[in-house]
């Protein structure tokens, strides 16, 4: 069987050569490697809640912002890595980017108060903020029309990947342990070395980054088109000088991309295709994602789950996770990205309306908590890894392919900034509330509420979304 994106799976790769084709398959995944720091760093949280709340006396509310704060820094990091990047150079500010998640992930393990945790967090945010930007926005730039979409999906599937190694290294150390608070080695808390553990892949980007090429689109936008060039003929076997000047004739002038651009002939009117990009961001986040892998550790004892029996469940759902980010990868350039993310919408909306009514019909045991009977805990563990399907082969990894190529190469690192700091908005708005949510509506409410997002979901994707499959990015 062939690879989802070997030389065989699609007759025009044949036009890039073999050789040509796994340097960009390379290059694309070192790339993609920032996006399995963005999935760690964002998972790695999900197993230490409790431990947290224990370690700094924490409230509901200052828990909740525990978890939350790092949305703060991915912010501010998405907002401003398209204008540095445009800036500065793509490369350059992975560079920066794997330093800031090494010193965040050392920090938050040796945090000895709420508030210096919360600092380091928040750094690190900046961290995954700009690798929600910078990895798609580069994949983009440097993929053939024909395999766009699946090496865009490289992005999700290393967010998913890096998902599940948090959640498996979190199950490994607690069960080392005897639990998060646990102690380990250095007679250090197990939750520390939880976050200690993102040190490895932080330096495996970094050494990687310093191998790969600058973006071609970003050279011939900064006027270096001897060195782009040179890059689009070790990526692409068409003529460098017709793409260099399709590059050009995209730009439409002389002047370098600026946040400015997003305006409308000076205007104070957005490009329309720019709210588009902010509300397929929201809607990725207001279905409840996150909530299952920020919280599926609360979430599941919530649901009457012990705590190792909740860490195992986070590791099956970052399993199917994974699997179906497969799928997405293999239909993405097959079926188109419009089709994936209707059939997603659908999905989600069908398996969390059952998660509210199996939440919503559950008795209380004598200590307060929900109690499933065996039965319904095996249908929300059921539905609760459907929903997981839905979402891996449609809004995880479409969402991020559209970002990255659904605008033209003179605002794609401002417009694609703008998008991505909407959702680690909606993310912070999400993830905040889930707690306030799990104490005023209970879980059953929670639910309804991602529910009602999944089903206005797909009338936006019928009335705003575009087809962009085999389109060049100049197309655009």
């Amino acid at each position: 069987m062939t690879s989802p994106i070997s030389p065989s799976s699609n007759s025009s790769a044949h036009t890039l050569g073999t050789c040509s084709l796994f340097y960009v398959i390379f290059i694309s995944a070192v790339a993609a490697i920032g996006g399995f720091l963005f999935g760690f760093d964002s998972g790695v949280i999900n197993g230490t809640v409790s431990a947290l709340g224990n370690t700094f006396n924490s409230s509901s509310v200052a828990t909740g912002f525990n978890v939350a704060s790092v949305l703060l820094g991915c912010a501010l990091g998405a907002l401003a890595a398209g204008p540095l990047a445009d800036k500065f150079g793509r490369r350059a500010i992975m560079i920066v980017t794997a330093i800031i998640f090494a010193v965040s992930a050392f920090g938050s393990g040796i945090a000895d108060s709420s508030a210096e945790f919360i600092f380091y967090r928040l750094f690190g945010g900046l961290g995954i903020g700009a690798a929600s930007v910078l990895a798609p926005a580069y994949i983009a730039e440097v993929a053939p029309a024909s395999l766009r979409g699946r090496l865009a999906t490289l992005q999700q599937l290393a967010i998913v990947l890096g998902l599940f190694a948090a959640f498996l290294s979190n199950y490994l150390i607690a069960n080392a342990a005897g639990g998060a608070e646990g102690i380990l080695m250095l007679d250090l808390a197990a939750w520390r070395w939880m976050f200690w553990a993102e040190l490895v892949p932080a330096g495996l980007f970094l050494i990687g980054v310093l191998f790969i090429p600058e973006s071609p689109r970003y050279l011939v936008a900064q006027g270096k088109l001897k060195h782009a060039k040179t890059v689009f003929n070790k990526i692409s076997n068409d003529n460098a000088d017709t793409q260099i000047s399709d590059v050009k004739q995209s730009l439409q002038s002389d002047k370098k991309p600026s946040i400015r651009d997003l305006f409308i002939d000076g205007s104070k009117k957005v490009h329309p295709i720019v709210w588009v990009g902010v509300a397929l961001s929201v809607f990725q986040q207001f279905v409840g994602i996150n909530v299952v892998f920020y919280y599926g550790s609360e979430l599941w004892q919530a649901a009457g789950f012990d705590e190792s029996q909740s860490l195992f469940i986070n590791v099956l759902a970052g399993t199917t996770n994974i699997l179906s980010t497969f799928i997405a990868i293999a239909l993405v350039d097959k079926v188109g990205r419009k089709p994936l993310l209707l059939v997603g919408s659908l999905g989600m909306f069908i398996s969390l309306s059952a998660l509210t009514y199996t939440f919503g019909s559950a008795g209380l045991d004598e200590a307060g908590k929900l109690a499933l009977s065996e039965n319904m805990g095996t249908f929300a563990l059921i539905m609760a890894n459907l929903f997981v399907v839905f979402f891996g082969l449609s809004w995880g990894p479409i969402v991020w392919v559209l970002l990255g190529e659904m605008f033209n190469n003179r605002i794609r690192g401002a417009a694609l900034a703008v998008a991505a700091s909407a959702q680690w908005i909606a993310n912070f708005a999400i993830t905040m509330t889930f707690p306030i949510m799990l104490g005023s509506i209970g879980l059953a409410g929670a639910y309804g509420f991602y529910a009602l997002s999944a089903f206005i979901s797909v009338f936006f994707v019928v009335k705003y979304i575009k087809e962009t499959r085999g389109m060049k990015l100049e197309s655009m």
